[in-house]
């Protein structure tokens, strides 16, 4: 549905986006993450056609955003990290002139507005003055704008910004919900909003992609897929005595007890190698109970960190 080809964007002699490219699929929400200056926003506003890109091209639903402006942006529903509210304005009047200026068919425009304050529940404000809404309410009828039109891609820029726990949680659902029937991209420097929205993620820093994948996957490109996390009914001891007879074991670590008579024990495989049902069987057969057992995957915090340390790494040895 999106397609970002070797983006390049120059002010001067800084480079903000050094050759992203990456596609986005029908009905997908991708999370674009990323330290605060990494090139997020610039990414976005190429994409919507805010911004002209240096060198590259981008491409909605096959329509060149800057051969073909006006057929690429009908298909895009934009909320930047400031929505662009007339607050002096009811949230019904604004979205009807949101309507107009998109050009909605007069005979629909009212229905087509109603329709999309009952998605994102604005219908009990809708005769409200934008300016006397709660930030969390100022959000819904910024998404709200970006849905007039039914466009098939929206473009969300740090859309949770500034609200409350629960305003948060509203938010995140609605996105959720608008992802049966948009593809979404999401800007954010919240690793939890990421984690809690997006099915795929793109790890943005100093302008270049340093990441990409779901969680899983990007926790398997750093070498943690081979551990497990093993809590068993007994003593380190035992737990290891069992764990050294199995050949595929590199190593073992005693992580401590949080149940009484229990151990919890991190495990790492060679060559990075399922051994989850090795180990089920040698504790079944040493009549040790295994009370929990998971994959030890790195929390979204913990790639963020690696990647982007990493990317410094690289520059400090340029």
């Amino acid at each position: 549905m999106i397609s970002v080809n070797n983006l390049v964007k120059c002010y001067g002699n800084h480079k903000a986006l050094k050759d992203v490219s990456f596609n986005v699929d029908k009905g997908e929400i991708l999370g674009l993450l990323g330290p605060n200056g990494a090139g997020k926003s610039t990414t976005m506003n190429i994409i919507t056609g805010y911004l002209s890109s240096t060198e590259g091209s981008v491409e909605i639903g096959g329509c060149d955003i800057l051969e073909k402006p006006l057929e690429a942006k009908k298909k895009i529903g934009y909320l930047p990290e400031v929505p662009p509210l007339y607050t002096d304005m009811t949230v019904e009047e604004y979205l009807i002139f949101v309507g107009k200026i998109k050009k909605v068919s007069k005979t629909t425009i009212k229905d087509h507005v109603n329709e999309v304050m009952d998605k994102v529940k604005l219908m009990e404000v809708k005769d409200r003055l934008i300016k006397n809404l709660s930030k969390g309410y100022k959000q819904r009828v910024g998404i709200a704008q970006a849905l007039i039109g039914n466009p098939e891609v929206l473009i969300l820029d740090e859309p949770t910004e500034g609200l409350d726990p629960k305003q948060i949680i509203e938010i995140r659902n609605l996105i959720k919900t608008l992802g049966e029937e948009h593809t979404i991209i999401l800007s954010s420097h919240i690793l939890s909003e990421v984690s809690a929205v997006c099915e795929r993620i793109i790890i943005i820093n100093n302008g270049e992609i340093v990441a990409e994948g779901t969680p899983e996957e990007l926790s398997k490109q750093l070498n943690y897929s081979s551990k497990i996390s093993l809590r068993i009914k007994g003593s380190f001891e035992d737990g290891s005595d069992i764990l050294k007879s199995l050949e595929n074991v590199e190593s073992i670590e005693n992580i401590g007890t949080v149940e009484i008579n229990t151990t919890d024990i991190t495990i790492e495989s060679k060559n990075d190698m399922d051994i989850r049902e090795d180990v089920f069987n040698a504790f079944k057969n040493s009549n040790v109970p295994i009370l929990m057992m998971k994959p030890d995957n790195i929390s979204l915090e913990q790639i963020f960190l690696e990647v982007t340390k990493n990317e410094r790494e690289d520059i400090k040895n340029d």
